[in-house]
């Protein structure tokens, strides 16, 4: 790593929050873990491996009002990212062989898919309203627009192994979740150089990645089955306490409502359950 990095170890503390609930769970489905889960308007799009369909629920009562079908997404491929863009009225699918699938919401589920860099992760929608895929494999972020064009390409750092997720803070920086057994968590530049990076006590396995407007950092430290809260300057790490019995079992994927002040959780282990919180504000 450069000398300019700068690296933080932060103790942890539970981040006190008031009021917040567990309001729904949605149970599995199809005895497989949840892959991914996003949230558009009036809908919650929950994805899970081994199947193309996308479970589509109602915000409100969190109740199965359909299946969307992702054509070309083979019954066997792994996916581990789902975006939605609310400027195109779209979802987003990673596919671990190397597509990223479109859903237009608005022509009948139409689908398309191109081709990006090696092992696709995580998807977020950045300011651009383009697609930003972590590319596992290649230790890299790409860009595209909804088309499918590449609208930018950013090659980590030397020494930054393993992006799982990435999304993009309001100064133009990215902060990107390294799956590693550290559970790393940098911002980096478009030009890929780290500006920051964090290291929190004992943290595994930092998978899907959450902001705010405010740009605090939600993480699913799914190696300990929390879920962490950052400051953007990554100087500060906290707890959640959220409030479920017997605890989160593998947090994989998160999704922050901010318009209803609630927080999805997918896990990945225990009952591939999606946990639904309200009054989450951090």
């Amino acid at each position: 790593m450069p000398d300019n990095l700068i690296k933080r170890v932060c103790r942890l503390t539970a981040l006190p929050l008031t009021g917040q609930t567990l309001t729904h769970v949605i149970p599995n489905q199809l005895e497989f873990d949840v892959a991914a889960v996003t949230s558009l308007g009036d809908n919650v799009f929950v994805l899970r491996t081994m199947n193309q369909q996308i479970e589509v629920y109602d915000a409100v009562s969190c109740k199965l009002q359909r299946h969307i079908t992702v054509h070309g997404l083979s019954d066997y491929s792994i996916t581990y990212g789902l975006a939605a863009c609310a400027h195109n009225k779209c979802l987003y699918v990673s596919d671990w062989n190397n597509y990223i699938h479109r859903v237009k919401l608005r022509f009948g589920n139409a689908t398309k898919k191109w081709s990006v860099g090696r092992d696709p992760r995580g998807l977020s929608v950045n300011k651009e309203h383009n697609v930003v895929v972590a590319c596992y494999g290649a230790n890299k972020l790409q860009e595209y627009t909804t088309d499918g064009s590449l609208a930018r390409e950013i090659c980590l750092q030397a020494g930054v192994t393993s992006p799982w997720h990435a999304v993009q803070l309001s100064s133009g920086d990215y902060v990107v979740s390294l799956y590693t057994s550290q559970g790393v968590v940098s911002v980096v530049g478009v030009d890929g150089q780290v500006r920051r990076s964090q290291t929190s006590d004992k943290a595994q396995y930092a998978a899907s990645l959450a902001v705010t407007k405010k740009d605090y950092i939600l993480v699913a430290d799914c190696g300990n089955n929390r879920i962490l809260s950052v400051n953007c300057s990554l100087s500060s790490v906290q707890e959640l306490a959220l409030p479920v019995d017997g605890g989160i079992q593998c947090p994989w994927n998160l999704c922050l409502d901010e318009l209803r002040g609630g927080l999805y959780v997918g896990e990945y282990g225990g009952s591939y359950r999606v946990l639904v919180f309200d009054n989450v504000i951090v």
